[in-house]
């Protein structure tokens, strides 16, 4: 069942954001890891790589793929990526389990190649990209269904996307950086009376954010 608040209800009877319906596999990725907060380097990068092959499609189709990314492109270690080579992205184009887009592909390895000039400068990319942590007063009141199709991108994804650009990363566009924000827990997203929503809330509550990561 599916009401017109974003959320649905299983047979359990719990609510939760409606846009996971479709898999169990969905329904386990919101459950588990969407909207809580991550410092692991490897999932943090993963994740910029993975929605930057999702620009254009579903992350359900991106989903249904990561095992294969994570076996194709090194489980996503950026300084193994960082050595790949013409050899590579021709196999990688002949990969049926990943999304054979050559665009992408060769971003995805320029953009493990840029990790260790990050690394070098802000100590990890988790200091990093939880510099710009939205603050309270770029989110809505409540996170409800209207009020998230109402909003504006906030500032500080714009800001991610524009930095990381300028840094000479690709496929970062601004909505392409608050996906990865809603994802890896910068943002709490789970809508009203969504099961998970306290429970995210409550692991950012005792949350640390990583050394050298502050608002500036």
């Amino acid at each position: 069942m599916t009401d017109k608040n974003g959320l649905s209800a299983d047979e359990s009877g719990r609510w939760r954001c409606a846009w996971c319906n479709a898999t169990a596999a969905y329904r386990d990725y919101h459950d588990r890891e969407w909207g809580r907060p991550v410092t692991d380097e490897r999932r943090l990068f993963e994740k910029l790589c993975l929605e930057g092959f999702q620009a254009g499609l579903s992350w359900l189709t991106i989903l249904n793929k990561r095992e294969a990314f994570r076996r194709a492109f090194a489980g996503f270690d950026a300084e193994r990526m960082a050595t790949f080579g013409e050899r590579d992205v021709q196999r990688l184009l002949l990969d049926a389990g990943i999304v054979r887009h050559e665009g992408k592909i060769r971003a995805a390895i320029n953009n493990a190649q840029r990790m260790a000039a990050l690394r070098a400068e802000f100590g990890s990319l988790a200091a990093y990209v939880w510099r710009f942590e939205p603050a309270s007063k770029s989110r809505p009141k409540r996170i409800t269904h209207a009020a998230l199709a109402a909003q504006a991108l906030p500032p500080e994804a714009q800001a991610l996307s524009k930095d990381l650009i300028k840094r000479g990363w690709r496929f970062v566009g601004p909505t392409t950086a608050y996906a990865f924000m809603q994802a890896m827990g910068l943002v709490n997203d789970h809508l009203e009376g969504c099961h998970v929503r306290a429970e995210a809330l409550a692991e950012r509550a005792a949350f640390e954010r990583p050394d050298g990561a502050r608002h500036d």
